[in-house]
């Protein structure tokens, strides 16, 4: 229920929406703040998108919301599909205004990581953690 209340009960999928209740059965989803325009964003993109892509080849229970802060539609869809991951409508305006002041996102990339099962904050330092190729070796990522 508490990915429900941070997503709504759909978010978007690589072959269509995905009911959010679904990601409860993961261990811990990550929030990307990110955006097309900004260079640090589209640097990074490629290293967590292959960070994410190993974890998930080793059967680690994890998954990536994509919180888009580009100014247009069109610019966040062409963004997105260089993503393997899942996309928060971008419609959602007033919910990602909300995920942004929840998590205090002052800057962009963010990686906010969550328990899946609880909604409870894990860090908010994702970046750091999944800028790394052995971050897997740490996953849950729970002290």
């Amino acid at each position: 229920m508490a990915l429900v209340e941070l997503f709504g009960n759909e978010v978007v999928g690589k072959s269509g929406n995905v009911q959010t209740s679904s990601l409860e059965s993961k261990d811990v989803v990550g929030i990307y703040f990110s955006a097309h325009w900004c260079p640090p964003c589209r640097n990074f993109t490629p290293v967590l998108a292959a960070n994410y892509t190993s974890l998930t080849e080793q059967g680690k229970a994890f998954e990536i919301v994509f919180v888009s802060s580009d100014r247009e539609e069109g610019e966040a869809q062409s963004y997105y599909d260089s993503m393997p991951w899942l996309m928060l409508p971008f419609g959602e305006r007033d919910r990602k205004n909300d995920l942004s002041k929840k998590y205090s996102v002052s800057g962009i990339p963010t990686l906010v990581l969550v328990d899946a099962k609880t909604g409870e904050t894990i860090t908010k330092e994702g970046r750091g953690i999944l800028s790394n190729a052995d971050c897997g070796q740490s996953f849950p990522w729970k002290n």
